[in-house]
């Protein structure tokens, strides 16, 4: 078998015509055989300055990387003809049209220009090789490329097009090489501004830790901590992840949390090569606390919270501080039992009193709980705080780097202190922004206080920016990772615009949703239509206007139709609009209401079909719905605004004196008989609406939920 190997960075006008060729050789002959590979490079290693390189399969040997295209006609007859000389003084002038810079190939683009008139192909009265190179290197030059598509040149785009309509195999050909193109550069912001931070010792190689607390559910902030966890350990070094939840608190904790974050993960695409518990390691971590009792480096205390927030504030010790290393066993003792005396009890690190780094002055590393355990039970009562078991469970699970927000930045130090008093090995820490989006709450517990108050539905509520809550919303799941994935392990804070991240969702369901008509019920217009047939009917018509896979739906039509009556206050008597899916009208009468505090609105209308009038011409182009001929569905269009009316809450700040007044706005509709069949958690676009994800389904007697889904065009939150 040949083959073909193409640069896919290189400049597409020296990489296009060869490919052309290769991909006319198969269509000629389908016994070719010819594989065409693509190489992620700007010149392909195996020849200097190579774009492309050719393997004969009748004559193996040193690959061919020069005059390539000459090479293919001789290696396939089928390719060959009486204008073979001229066909190559042709192949070589697609040359002329490499350069980059419109002077260079405006002088080749006239004399081509001048030689197709009156031709229909380049060489004689077929295609041939000369056409693909031709057209291969004008496609392949993006400034030669906008002047035909431009028409400055007739002779040369009645060519262009000519030659692209009639070889319909050409454009998916040309598609393969954009697509993979595409791809690279998709790849490439995936990752970012810059993802060489350069970890140490990856040599050594690489496993990362995500370690969620199953108190609440995942949101935005916590999906960027576990995609880089997942890509560096994955994507880049080939390495480990471990998904572990931080189970240290019972009376936060629920199975119910638990296991909504497995389900968020699998979504999200990331599969953890093993998932532990920090409750898996309690009993080594009491070993631990006892060894760094033991050795003085912690103590007892029993000083009143709002006293000990005092002392450590102010560099004060604590009065138990230099209890003895006997004292603070048998306080440690009570604690395990969670008797009354132990409950009063915790156990603090013997770190500092007065460090300006107030991270390190003396922290709580263990407390008492008699709560039980939603998986250890009633076994244990002393638990152990995230800072003390995050350093241990690390060692201990072989973590190599942990990589987590930079708001633990102070307390990296700490991390390192436990490492060293307990004699573990060292972990690498690696420090990156969170991801901060304006007019959002991203702290669980002013999240989960807006779910136990009722101000919100609950923790899937598609206000939230949880992952549960945005994907309700209609974000999909690859427009998150991309956009995450482009903001990067940066440690620059930053305040992000939801516009940003909703433009990126737009991208991923603008091809694939399907189109539908949607009119507001409240004032609806109904106007006949004059030449309409009498008896309604429906005709097939695509569900995507450049998507023809998506399928067909019915679209019905009669003598009388339902429009929006803001559409219909904007037009005048006698002008000319386009129905969409129908054809042009004439507005013939205009009937206002006779209310005079309403007498902007329109009561009906009388419009005249038009159809052989020019839809380009017109400037209104409206959705209508026919009242006959299908049944109308009931449905209900959700719109939502931002919780809060701060940009950044400072820490001062009362959340409950920047909540939205109203953040939910319903408007009732009806719809085409299309959307009865859609069902829930389908995304489509409402024309002239927006996009909309279906929150309800249709029911006989049950109306259809659609939740509006943010473009980035407008205030994303609403």
């Amino acid at each position: 078998m040949a083959s073909l190997t193409v640069a896919s960075k290189a400049n597409q006008a020296s990489t296009l015509p060869v490919l052309l060729v290769a991909q006319y050789a198969k269509e000629k002959d389908p016994n070719a055989s010819i594989e065409i590979v693509f190489s992620d490079v700007e010149e392909l290693l195996e020849a200097k300055e190579a774009v492309v390189i050719f393997k004969s399969a009748s004559a193996p040997g040193e690959p061919l990387y020069r005059d390539i295209v000459h090479t293919v006609m001789h290696e396939y007859p089928n390719l060959q003809g009486k204008h073979d000389s001229i066909v190559r003084e042709w192949i070589d002038r697609a040359n002329c049209f490499v350069p980059t810079d419109f002077k260079s190939v405006e002088g080749p683009l006239l004399e081509l220009d001048s030689h197709l008139t009156l031709r229909s192909f380049v060489v004689g009265y077929s295609l041939t090789p000369a056409d693909l190179a031709v057209w291969g290197a004008v496609r392949g030059n993006k400034v030669a490329y906008a002047a035909v598509k431009k028409g400055a040149m007739l002779n040369v785009t009645r060519w262009f097009k000519f030659i692209e309509e009639t070889s319909t195999w050409i454009a998916p050909a040309v598609q393969s090489l954009n697509a993979h193109a595409q791809e690279r550069k998709v790849a490439k912001s995936k990752e970012g501004a810059n993802y060489d931070i350069a970890l140490p010792d990856t040599d050594k190689g690489v496993v990362t830790r995500f370690p969620p607390e199953p108190s609440g559910y995942l949101h935005i902030g916590h999906a960027k901590a576990a995609l880089l966890n997942d890509y560096f350990a994955h994507e880049m070094y080939k390495g480990t992840l471990i998904c572990r939840f931080d189970d240290t608190n019972p009376s936060k904790e629920k199975e119910e949390f638990q296991d909504a974050i497995v389900e968020d993960l699998a979504l999200m695409g990331i599969k953890p090569d093993k998932t532990s518990y920090t409750s898996d390691y309690f009993q080594e971590l009491y070993e631990q606390c006892v060894k760094v009792l033991k050795s003085g480096k912690a103590y007892a205390d029993d000083t009143e919270r709002e006293t000990m927030q005092h002392e450590r504030m102010h560099g004060i010790a604590s009065k138990r501080r230099d209890a003895t290393v006997e004292e603070n066993l048998a306080r440690f003792e009570e604690m395990k039992k969670g008797n009354d005396e132990g409950v009063r009890w915790c156990i603090r690190a013997k770190m500092s009193v007065d460090n300006p780094n107030k991270a390190m002055r003396d922290p709580v590393i263990y407390r008492c709980n008699p709560q039980a355990h939603h998986r250890t039970g009633e076994k244990w009562k002393i638990y152990p705080t995230y800072d003390f078991a995050c350093p241990i469970v690390d060692s201990m699970e072989g973590i190599t780097h942990a990589l987590r927000t930079i708001e633990y930045r102070d307390r990296n130090p700490q991390y390192n202190w436990m490492l060293d008093a307990l004699n573990l090995r060292k972990v690498h820490i690696w420090d990156f922004a969170r991801m901060n989006f304006i007019r959002t709450l991203l702290s669980k517990r002013k999240l989960t206080k807006f779910v136990d108050s009722g101000l919100v539905w609950g923790w899937d509520d598609p206000r939230f920016p949880t992952i549960r809550g945005i994907r309700r919303r209609g974000m999909t799941i690859d427009a998150l990772r991309e956009f995450i994935l482009k903001q990067g392990p940066s440690r620059n804070i930053v305040n992000l615009d939801w516009t940003l991240f909703w433009a990126t969702n737009k991208k991923y369901i603008d091809p694939i949703a399907p189109r539908h008509t949607a009119i507001p019920k409240k004032n609806a217009v109904t106007a006949t239509v004059k030449g309409a047939r009498v008896a309604p009917f429906t005709e097939d018509k695509p569900k995507h206007g450049k998507n023809p896979e998506l399928g067909t739906k019915k679209v019905a039509y009669s003598p009388e139709i339902l429009i929006d009556q803001a559409d219909a206050q904007a037009f005048a008597e006698d002008e000319e609009i386009t129905l969409m899916n129908w054809g042009n009208a004439i507005v013939r009468k205009i009937t206002h209401s006779l209310n005079p505090l309403h007498r902007s609105l329109v009561t009906s209308l009388e419009l005249e079909l038009h159809l052989q009038g020019d839809v380009k011409k017109t400037k209104q182009k409206i959705t209508w719905l026919a009242t006959a001929g299908q049944e109308l569905i009931p449905v209900e269009l959700v719109d939502f605004d931002f919780l809060i009316t701060k940009d950044k809450l400072e820490e001062e700040d009362n959340v409950d004196d920047f909540l939205t007044e109203k953040t939910e706005f319903r408007t009732e509709a009806l719809a085409d008989g299309n959307v009865a069949a859609l069902g829930e958690g389908e995304i489509i676009q409402f024309e002239r609406k927006g996009y909309f994800k279906c929150d309800r389904a249709f029911k006989h007697g049950e109306k259809a939920v659609f939740f509006c889904i943010p473009t980035g065009k407008v205030n994303a939150g609403k």
